[in-house]
């Protein structure tokens, strides 16, 4: 009986339900696809033709539309006592840094310090940048890699005494503290970042301060409270071309919005004011020049130009790679503008050292001149009531 059962279910089946299940090649079956590669295999290069380079053809693996990595953009894996004492104390106080979370491809030439130096040149000539209010930013810019939320952790009490207690330890003649965006906190974070420079200059009254900030919402009574707190620079990153500002940046940020912020932090007494642009992104040259041209109203001083690195497949791709010449080349129209200082170069980041080479020198420099000024003044004083 069920032998009969089983021929009746058997018989109520298509026809065509038999043809999948016969193990028969077919034109585009896997034996097919296998025979296939097989021939493939067969009619292409042999291991003799790659051990003597008599390759035929080149072969090409991956999405061959986007610009490949030219090799002036590849660097070394960091290493070096300087880098691991700065990592060793990051860990230990539960500090984040943006040359961790932006990935940045300097790490190891900024934290490293000075190739051949002594250990205690290799600690005055490293920089490194603090990322303060936690790693979790606000915004969503598209060439970003930190974290974003819209209600990130509430801010660590604590970190203002550890940032000044672990960049004491260093011995850093220059240090940048940066943060992300913090528009869920009703100033923006601005006490906190100021607090944290304010603790830094009492335990290492020595060091210069470099604060790169957000545009604070564009609300410039913040811009003020970190403007007098001390610092030596404040910098804000345009990041690219007005016309571009709305397809790399988070909406909230715009160009106009970073030239007040820029502008502000000048008029509060700040000596010099910073910014940085990333090329590569799609900009034009008339862009770059119109960009340049509205910083210089504002007075700013000093301006970086690097290349756009594509985090994560996530982000906005690179649209072309710039050649070492033509970052020299903006260099030279940038300094010729009346910029104080210009770092420029593929590898070049808003921190880059080179700038704070620069800017150190400047500074101090500048408080020599200041210093010389007041005593000249004392002595005029002096001299008017001697003959008086």
């Amino acid at each position: 009986m069920a032998a009969i059962l089983r021929s009746a279910r058997v018989s109520r089946l298509p026809a065509s339900a038999f043809g999948r299940s016969l193990a028969t090649a077919t034109s585009s079956g896997p034996s097919s696809s296998k025979t296939t590669f097989s021939q493939t295999l067969e009619e292409g290069p042999s291991l003799d033709d790659f051990i003597s380079g008599n390759t035929t053809e080149r072969v090409v693996l991956g999405n061959t539309n986007t610009p490949r990595l030219p090799s002036f953009l590849k660097t070394s894996i960091p290493s070096g006592a300087s880098f691991s004492k700065i990592k060793k104390d990051l860990r230990g106080l539960g500090l984040h840094t943006v040359c961790e979370e932006a990935r940045c491809p300097n790490i190891g030439d900024c934290w490293g310090g000075k190739e051949g130096a002594t250990p205690e040149e290799g600690k005055r000539a490293a920089t490194a940048t603090i990322m303060l209010m936690g790693d979790t930013c606000t915004r969503g810019c598209r060439f970003c890699s930190v974290k974003t939320s819209k209600a990130p952790p509430p801010l660590d009490p604590h970190e203002p005494e550890n940032t000044a207690e672990a960049i004491s330890r260093w011995g850093l003649g220059y240090i940048v503290m940066t943060s992300v965006d913090r528009d869920d906190l009703a100033d923006s974070g601005a006490h906190h970042f100021a607090e944290t420079i304010r603790k830094t200059k009492q335990k290492a009254p020595q060091i210069l301060v470099e604060a790169l900030t957000g545009d604070m919402g564009g609300n410039l009574e913040h811009v003020s409270v970190v403007a007098k707190s001390g610092l030596d620079v404040y910098a804000h990153n345009v990041e690219t071309v007005e016309a571009l500002t709305p397809f790399v940046r988070d909406r909230r940020a715009t160009f106009r919005q970073s030239l007040k912020v820029l502008e502000h932090a000048k008029k509060e007494g700040v000596r010099v004011t910073k910014t940085s642009i990333m090329l590569g992104v799609g900009e034009s040259e008339d862009q770059i020049m119109d960009a340049l041209r509205e910083l210089r109203k504002v007075d700013v001083d000093v301006v970086t130009f690097g290349q756009y690195m594509r985090p994560t497949k996530k982000h906005m791709k690179v649209e072309r790679y710039v050649e070492p010449a033509e970052f020299d080349r903006w260099k030279q129209v940038a300094e010729d503008m009346g910029f104080l200082y210009v770092a420029s170069g593929p590898l070049v980041r808003s921190s880059y050292k080179a700038g704070e080479y620069f800017i150190e020198n400047v500074l101090r420099n500048k408080g020599a001149e200041k210093k010389s000024q007041n005593l000249i003044a004392q002595d005029s004083l002096l001299g008017a009531k001697l003959s008086a």
